[in-house]
C-alpha cells in the first residue's frame, strides 16, 4: 500500500460517503449526490514553517473527523481510495463526540 506523506500545513483526508437515501426513504441516483463535505483525516504534515525556523503545530491529528469547504482540496487515487489534500486552513470544523 502506498503512503502518503503531506508536506508543512496539509492534510490528507479520506471523504466519508453520502446516504444513498433521503430521511423520507427516497433512493438518491449518483448524479444527484452532493460532494461529500465530512471526511476522517488519514495524514497530517508536520506543520507550517514560520519565519522563526519552527513549526506551528497543526489543529487536526489523524483519526479526526472534519468538515471542509465543498469544493476544496486536490483529489487523488491511491490504491483505489479516493483522497483529498488541502491545506489546514481549508478545513472548517471537527467533529467531536
Amino acid at each position: 500500500m502506498a503512503k502518503l506523506k503531506p508536506l508543512d500545513d496539509r492534510v490528507v483526508v479520506q471523504p466519508l460517503e453520502r446516504e444513498d437515501k433521503t430521511k423520507g426513504g427516497i433512493f438518491l441516483p449518483e448524479t444527484a449526490k452532493e460532494k461529500p463535505q465530512q471526511g476522517k483525516v488519514v495524514a497530517t504534515g508536520p506543520g507550517k514553517l514560520l519565519d522563526s525556523g519552527e513549526r506551528a503545530k497543526l489543529n487536526v491529528k489523524k483519526g479526526n473527523v472534519v468538515i471542509f469547504a465543498k469544493y476544496s482540496g486536490s483529489e487523488v487515487e491511491v490504491d483505489g481510495k479516493e483522497l483529498l489534500i488541502m491545506r489546514e486552513s481549508d478545513l472548517l470544523a471537527v467533529v467531536e463526540g
